[in-house]
């Protein structure tokens, strides 16, 4: 077996040498964007797949608007060798990872690597705990950025939350002697409250189960719908979106920069749910400030999902420099008799950067149907029963998807006949740059289409479709009516 040879520096930050904290490595103040193997090739990655996708990533324009990750997820390793350092699979990765990682940084990405907090892998492969110092040291070694860490065969080492803590503490610790910045991505389900503890020690944790590309549906492997928003012992899989959003909403102040609940990847274009619902799952994961991890398979891309992904007025508030995640004003069910039967209908609002807010209308059921909030309830926050200042302003209303990309010009960017739309260097350098500004009105790029006003005082209408979001950015109206006390 190969030995592994590693650098005086990162020998150095091994014994300890230059420690940080977690929350100081300096990553993630918005929430992280990129690319994961595991929804579209499973263990069936290899180096091609993954520069191939890489590669199209950074030619239709993806790089430019923010995604940077490029994340292997399970089944990339061989094993450890005979001094106990992780090796990846030759016949799948021929440079090794270190060869892979200096073509993806070549190409202007960063490279993700994935491990357990457990013996083994979910895949059974072989996993971290007890070996944390050398495999932080190897990844360092191998110029990985970034680290999704999961939870399976963790030997029982959890059912409180110090334990969970100390676990995944662990590696985070030996990620930091490093002294390489790696974001970490923690991915224990949930389990033992990770947004109590996870905010000290990790970039984002995992909250629910693993998300499966359907709107909703109730699956026995994924239990705990009737616990929703509490400590949830097995977290399962084939969750639904709904499932996800409706556990998400009991704690979004756990998130702030630096620090991210995980909904779980992105199934945008995976094929089983509508454009409407796909259109409603980048909503709201942009709203709630989850990690924008895609999992389509790029070599398949279409125009859909390609106009989707690249909805940089939404992405905006994804990257929104308040970093405040949107919180649920209200939640009804209706009684859509045409089809399963009762749905459900909820309002979210949240601060965006500038003094701007952002209103979303989630309709669960399976009719279109009309929405409206007042003021007082989308300004709630900032002044129950009516006393927000707010209420007392006039406010204009921009849609945040009426400037989505058309077929033709998504086809476009594919083919590659076509100008990608929106160059962020014109608009003020980087996409962290540009996304930290607070976008001028005139930027549909960035706001979306202004489609009318509120008076003081008033409310939001919109008509908004089944199974989908209206996403809106309101902006305080230059001159306008201000009502007095």
């Amino acid at each position: 077996m190969m030995q592994l040879e590693l650098g005086a520096a990162v020998l150095a930050a091994v014994l300890g040498i230059g420690t940080v904290s977690a929350l100081d490595n300096g990553l993630a103040r918005t929430p992280q964007m990129g690319w994961n193997t595991w929804s579209s090739f499973g263990c069936d990655l290899n180096a091609n797949v993954i520069l191939d996708t890489t590669r199209k990533i950074v030619q239709y324009g993806f790089k430019d608007i923010g995604y940077e990750y490029i994340i292997l997820d399970d089944c990339w390793s061989d094993g450890r060798n005979a001094t106990g350092y992780l090796q990846p699979n030759m016949t799948k990765f021929p440079d090794g990872i270190k060869g892979l990682a200096d073509q993806i940084h070549d190409l202007g990405m960063k490279i993700g690597i994935y491990s357990s907090a457990g013996t083994m892998t979910c895949a059974r492969y072989a996993g971290s705990l007890g070996h944390e110092d050398q495999d932080a040291a190897v990844w360092a070694e191998w110029g990985v950025d970034y680290v999704k860490y999961d939870n399976c065969f963790n030997e029982g080492e959890e059912g409180t939350e110090k334990l969970s803590y100390d676990r995944y503490n662990a590696m985070s610790m030996a990620l930091n002697k490093t002294g390489r910045p790696m974001l970490y991505s923690m991915c224990n389900w949930g389990v033992d409250g990770p947004w109590l503890f996870g905010p000290t020690i990790a970039n984002s944790w995992r909250i629910t189960g693993d998300l499966i590309d359907t709107f909703d549906r109730d699956d026995p492997q994924c239990p705990c719908v009737e616990k929703e928003g509490l400590d949830c012992k097995v977290p399962g899989f084939y969750c639904s979106l709904m499932n996800v959003v409706n556990k998400v909403v009991y704690f979004p102040s756990k998130a702030f920069p630096g620090a991210w609940n995980d909904m779980d990847l992105l199934q945008v274009g995976n094929g089983a749910m509508t454009d409407e619902e796909y259109i409603t799952h980048f909503s709201i994961w942009a709203a709630m400030k989850s990690p924008m991890i895609m999992t389509n398979v790029f070599a398949e891309i279409d125009a859909r999902t390609l106009s989707i992904l690249q909805n940089t007025a939404v992405l905006a508030v994804s990257q929104d420099s308040a970093g405040s995640s949107a919180t649920r004003r209200w939640r009804y069910f209706v009684n859509d008799t045409d089809s399963f039967g009762q749905g459900e209908i909820q309002l979210f609002t949240g601060p965006l950067s500038g003094g701007d807010q952002l209103v979303l209308f989630l309709n669960a059921g399976t009719r279109d149907r009309d929405m409206n909030a007042t003021l007082e309830e989308i300004f709630w926050e900032s002044g129950v029963g009516g006393r927000a200042p707010q209420v007392r302003e006039a406010w204009e209303i921009y849609d945040l998807w009426a400037d989505r990309l058309s077929n033709a010009q998504a086809a476009g960017i594919i083919a590659g006949n076509a100008t990608i739309p929106f160059n962020m260097t014109a608009h003020g350098g980087s996409p962290r740059e540009v996304y930290a500004q607070t976008p001028p009105s005139n930027s549909t790029a960035l706001m979306g289409t202004k489609v009318g006003t509120v008076s003081p005082g008033g409310k939001v209408t919109v008509n908004v479709k089944a199974h989908g979001v209206a996403m809106l950015r309101m902006r305080q109206q230059p001159g306008g009516d201000k009502d007095e006390l």
